[in-house]
């Protein structure tokens, strides 16, 4: 129960009670002490007036006034002649001394704290002003044992009236809680659950029902995010259907096309003019539809792995690349530059990082080699404290609107002749892979920019 969110309230609930009676009973008891003193100076003081109505009393009298006043003896000080009006034999010698005239709520309360831990009984002379006028100064002594008894019995009236009061405040506010927070709370919990079971089924979706804002926009908030799930996961549902379809027709498309291709690779050696014409063409045309099917099926069977990282040299990763793109370029005049630091060192998986960067850089290289002009393409890298970003760099023709609007969606971010559209989807998918991000900075007239992003830190929520 005391693991539960209502429980840790009550708890909560009857400390904070229980403190805030602490407070008020610590000045209480200190106040209680000072009526307590008074009390004792005003009976004093009325049992002084039997002698000053009659100077001569009898000792039998006089001891049952100072027992009545609960006092040893009393001195009053009038006209500025100070006064022995009762007395009585003392116990002991005087311990303490309090004035009540120079009393401050910081010393009251210091004296009756003391007065309450100090177990033994003592002596003491209270000092106060008469009532109505009755002299200058009054004085009494008196042993605290009554007055301990007192406080003690004072305090704890307010301990259990402090209890009950925590008790059922406490109980009050718990049953508020469950009933307006807990409850509400358990019902949304109890929805997910119910929803994460099977969350393709509408009906499971969050119904808002409470009353409490807070509480009413978390409902609103999830039921939102359960209606947008339950579509995109209908939406998948269909798209995953279709691509079967798709794969399907893929494969035996690509079966036909095959047979056609050997077919057509035997019309290259007619002799026939108009066969040797349309033959390339009709074989070239075959290829890239047997390519497209076979790229086809292959994206729709990849399941990358997890990266496994690794720190790696990124001079030595981006060489290698550039010694096969120079190979790959032959007669054109193309140049590969670097732009990375000295011994800058990254975490990432090395063969996925290098299939990035050099699908990048071949499809740069491409871009050059089909504009007929030199040009560049170059890498450049910078290390923050947050993450590495890495630069693919291009002096091409860069890119046309058309590509820019659906780069990274498979079969569609190419403006490659017989180019598949899926090198950067793929790319892409790799990098997220990584935690970064890839994106593409600039494209015009003057070349191509792509951006690539890795993290420094690992994101062990995601």
């Amino acid at each position: 129960m005391f693991n539960t969110l209502s429980g840790r309230f009550l708890i909560l609930t009857t400390v904070f009670v229980m403190l805030a009676e602490v407070l008020i009973f610590v000045p209480s008891v200190a106040r209680f002490r000072e009526d307590y003193l008074k009390t004792r100076l005003e009976r004093a003081q009325i049992a002084s007036l039997v002698l000053l109505a009659d100077d001569i009393i009898a000792p039998d009298l006089e001891a049952e006034l100072l027992e009545n006043a609960e006092v040893y003896n009393v001195v009053l000080r009038r006209d500025e002649v100070r006064e022995l009006m009762l007395s009585s034999p003392l116990p002991e010698t005087v311990d303490r001394t309090y004035d009540l005239r120079q009393s401050t709520p910081y010393t009251s309360i210091r004296d009756a704290m003391l007065r309450l831990f100090t177990p033994e009984p003592e002596v003491i002379r209270v000092i106060g002003d008469p009532v109505r006028e009755g002299g200058l100064v009054i004085e009494i002594t008196m042993m605290t044992g009554k007055l301990r008894a007192a406080m003690l019995e004072y305090g704890l009236n307010i301990f259990y009236l402090s209890a009950v009061i925590s008790v059922v405040t406490a109980g009050l506010l718990f049953l508020a809680v469950r009933s307006l927070m807990v409850r509400p709370i358990k019902r949304v919990i109890d929805n997910m659950k119910d929803y994460a079971a099977d969350p393709e089924d509408a009906r499971r979706i969050m119904q808002p029902s409470t009353n409490v804002t807070e509480l009413r926009e978390a409902e609103q908030a999830l039921r939102s995010l359960q209606t947008e799930l339950t579509g995109a996961l209908k939406q998948k549902e269909r798209l995953a259907q279709l691509g079967g379809a798709v794969a399907r027709i893929s494969h035996d498309l690509r079966n036909i096309l095959t047979t056609a291709q050997l077919f057509a690779d035997r019309m290259e050696t007619s002799q026939d003019p108009t066969v040797k014409r349309v033959g390339p063409k009709l074989v070239n045309s075959i290829h890239r539809a047997v390519s497209l099917c076979e790229n086809t099926l292959t994206f729709g069977k990849a399941e990358e792995p997890a990266p496994s990282l690794n720190w790696i040299t990124l001079v030595d990763l981006t060489g290698d690349i550039f010694d096969s793109e120079r190979l790959s370029a032959g007669d054109h005049d193309i140049s590969f530059a670097e732009d990375i630091p000295a011994g800058l060192t990254l975490r990432a998986d090395p063969e996925q990082l290098y299939r990035v960067l050099s699908n990048l850089v071949r499809n740069a290289r491409q871009a050059i080699e089909a504009s007929g002009k030199p040009g560049e393409v170059a890498v450049q890298a910078t290390e923050t404290d947050t993450d590495w970003q890495i630069r693919v760099v291009d002096t091409g023709p860069g890119l046309p609107q058309r590509t820019k609007d659906h780069l990274f969606q498979p079969f569609a971010g190419t403006n490659r002749k017989g180019g598949s559209g899926l090198g950067l989807a793929i790319a892409a998918e790799l990098v997220r892979g990584h935690g970064g991000t890839l994106k593409l900075e600039r494209s015009g007239p003057d070349g191509t920019a792509f951006l690539m992003t890795l993290p420094k830190e690992i994101d062990h929520e995601a």
